[in-house]
């Protein structure tokens, strides 16, 4: 029965159990530190909206798969032109690299600082970067998409318990955590908007959030009947993911680390020491150590799938639909995804020789442009009655939120974003 009921579980919760697991990871991590250490506990809103709007999009992207029986780069390469085919390789492959480097080089960080048998730190940031890469990519080459979620489920819990274990442990300014959680500003200080976009880019992933789409479909869900059970899951999974990112800017919040790079977890864990004693410092590093590995075995499991799908676009290998309206299903067996398993996991090693902090700062601002290209996308695609059906269609509170989250970006990026650098 226990049996049972855990299955039962990884069933309703299994694609955003993958979200939270591929979302948490170097971004909120580092930037949530980043952050804390630039801005304090100011910028904690920044996580919640991140969180808020990351929901409003990926809600979206299952609505339009679930009623039309297509992934959404099916629908925007069918409706909005080849171009948009073109232009979303060129953006995958600057990402990969940018993502997987930041990730790769946070497993190095986190692992070092775990177990350090390296005299040099950036050694060890390589070798245990390098070993890390290839066992993700092991994992998912030969493991089945279950496997992989059962596993992330588990490394997940780890690092939820850990890391918000570790920032009640050290607490705060309860008046000033509120303050920062309710009341949106940007602090007058160098560099705050790139900070502040950031940290509101990097909580809950970037350009995972498209891979949603693939997970509810190896779960099983194909109608439009699924999504109350999606909007369930995607719930709980950016709550959870909000409360990590909140979790990091406390812990960091009013830190002065030396380090940077491969020292900045030891530095930052050293501290922690100092206030909750070697058990906590302990225990943080597992937890960190869990979110970057989780996030990287997501990553890795996640992103062939849309190139995968791109390369069946681009070589018509697409079938006539059925009647169910339902396009062909990702084969993760074939060329094309374990090809680009393979890139993603060795490519982004030329990567590591930059520094950290300008790699996840380039890396989350990068990022945070997808946000507003998909809400534009999801207001076209989503908006038409003719292309996802009356009934799924944008309502005016979908409209008012994607319109939100280009407002947002506007007022924080825009404007001030060319002189942030």
């Amino acid at each position: 029965m226990t049996r049972r009921r855990i299955s039962h579980t990884f069933a309703m919760l299994g694609p955003g159990i993958m979200l939270a697991a591929t979302g948490v990871g170097a971004g909120d991590l580092a930037g949530g530190a980043f952050a804390g250490m630039h801005l304090g506990v100011a910028v904690l809103w920044a996580v919640l909206f991140g969180a808020a709007f990351k929901f409003v999009i990926t809600e979206g992207l299952a609505r339009w798969q679930l009623a039309t029986g297509t992934t959404f780069l099916e629908g925007a390469v069918r409706h909005l032109g080849k171009g948009v085919q073109w232009g979303f390789l060129l953006y995958l492959l600057v990402w990969s690299f940018g993502v997987g480097s930041s990730l790769i080089s946070a497993c190095g960080v986190a692992s070092h600082a775990l177990v350090p048998i390296f005299s040099d730190a950036v050694h060890g940031k390589f070798a245990f970067g390098f070993a890390h890469s290839l066992a993700g990519a092991l994992l998912v080459w030969y493991g089945t998409y279950r496997f992989i979620e059962r596993f992330l489920g588990i490394l997940v819990g780890l690092m939820v318990l850990v890391v918000i274990g570790t920032a009640l442990l050290v607490g705060g300014d309860l008046m000033a955590i509120l303050k920062g959680t309710f009341l949106p500003r940007v602090p007058d200080k160098p560099e705050a908007t790139a900070w502040t976009l950031a940290l509101m880019g990097g909580v809950g992933g970037t350009l995972t959030v498209l891979c949603y789409g693939y997970w509810i479909r190896e779960s099983g869900r194909q109608s439009i009947a699924d999504l109350s059970q999606c909007r369930w899951d995607l719930a709980i999974s950016y709550g959870v993911m909000a409360l990590f990112g909140i979790s990091m800017v406390m812990i960091a919040d009013g830190m002065t680390l030396s380090g940077k790079g491969a020292t900045l977890v030891v530095d930052l864990a050293e501290r922690l020491g100092e206030q909750v004693g070697s058990g906590g410092r302990l225990l943080f590093l597992v937890g960190a150590w869990a979110a970057v590995f989780s996030s990287l075995v997501g990553v890795w499991q996640a992103v062939p799938y849309l190139f995968a799908d791109f390369w069946n676009l681009f070589r018509g290998r697409r079938q006539a639909q059925d009647q169910s309206r339902c396009s062909v299903a990702v084969n993760t067996r074939g060329r094309s995804y374990r090809g680009y398993l393979l890139a993603i996991s060795l490519v982004p090693l030329l990567g590591l020789p930059f520094d950290f902090q300008l790699v996840q700062k380039l890396n989350s601002v990068f990022g945070a442009l997808v946000m507003p290209m998909l809400a534009i996308s999801l207001l076209v695609l989503n908006g038409r009655a003719g292309w996802i059906g009356d009934r799924s269609r944008n309502g005016w509170l979908a409209t008012v939120a994607l319109c939100l989250v280009l407002g947002i970006f506007f007022w924080i990026g825009l404007p001030r974003l060319r002189t942030a650098f």
